[in-house]
């Protein structure tokens, strides 16, 4: 049973991204990733074509972009472009949008979800067929294409795997019939600074959003893997009062949502490793996200994994 754990990060200068880049490679983890925050965080793709020049195994990826202001011909250029510079390694990771001032820094409004869902769905479509080589015409509600080809660069991949991430019921519907790997987070309502989230990672909760994929791909031959974003790690020999020393960060989160659900590893090593092997058996997420400072500590994760 393969646990395979990729890094989001975000480069502060070269020198420090490259090492970074090394780093994943090395330790034994299967992707690098970059968010996409236009006006607040790097742009995603200089940053992985960089990372690509000194890696050759991992995975390179967006996690995810902003399908908002994006526009299908760009975005696939921009990834095909890293998919030749990586020699393949690619990985096309979108999301409706959820902070603001994306938009209003623009002088656009901020769109209602349903908007940013069916701008994220039509987009990842258009893309997608852009990227598999097809001329496109599309005069969609977002997007429109005439006779539109991605003639140069092409990708190495014949197919560049296509990430979905997100909540909420159609965006997993969405995932679960399309997408190769479904981001999932188990965020809920948008706080008052424009960017942070409450939660809902109860049990409960984290079924319905599997079940919900599971029921949305159940017509494919291969369904997609899941891949849940880790929001912390903490080893420690007292994973309860590590857990109640932190829910207070976690809005909507309680003690045993932060013991067990997978968007949070608290507790030894072994007992993080056990708990992995369990979410893969019962719930199928055998794909998780961290962060780089927790690198150190997952590598343990996964030595433990890898000895029984």
């Amino acid at each position: 049973m393969e646990i395979r754990v990729s890094v989001q990060a975000a480069p502060k200068d070269g020198a420090s991204w490259l090492e970074l880049a090394r780093g994943v490679e090395h330790g034994g983890f299967h992707a690098l990733y970059a968010a996409d925050h236009p006006g607040t965080a790097p742009s995603p793709f200089v940053a992985l074509g960089a990372a690509a020049a000194v890696t050759e195994r991992v995975e390179l990826g967006t996690c995810v972009v902003n399908s908002g202001v994006w526009e299908p011909l760009a975005l696939a250029s921009a990834v095909a472009t890293l998919d030749v510079l990586s020699n393949g390694r690619a990985v096309l990771g979108v999301g409706a949008g959820h902070t603001p001032a994306e938009w209003t820094t623009t002088g656009r409004a901020f769109p209602s979800a349903r908007q940013r869902v069916s701008r994220m769905i039509e987009l990842a479509d258009v893309t997608t067929r852009l990227l598999d080589g097809e001329t496109t015409s599309d005069r969609g509600e977002y997007c429109t294409l005439a006779d539109a080809v991605l003639s140069d660069p092409r990708p190495v991949r014949d197919h560049v795997p296509l990430l979905v991430g997100g909540n909420g019921g159609r965006v997993l519907r969405f995932a679960g019939r399309e997408a190769d790997i479904v981001g999932i987070t188990g965020l809920g309502n948008t706080l008052a600074d424009g960017h942070s989230h409450g939660v809902d990672w109860s049990p409960d909760a984290v079924r319905r959003t599997v079940e919900t994929v599971r029921s949305a791909s159940g017509h494919r031959d291969r369904r997609p893997e899941l891949e849940a974003l880790v929001q912390m790690v903490v080893v420690t020999d007292d994973a309860a009062g590590s857990a109640r020393d932190l829910v207070s960060f976690v809005e909507g989160a309680t003690v045993e949502d932060l013991l067990h659900s997978p968007f949070a590893w608290i507790g030894t090593v072994e007992e993080i490793a056990t708990k992995l092997r369990e979410g893969a058996a019962a719930l199928g997420i055998r794909r998780y996200v961290i962060r780089p400072s927790a690198m150190p500590d997952v590598r343990l994760i996964l030595d433990a994994l890898a000895g029984g």
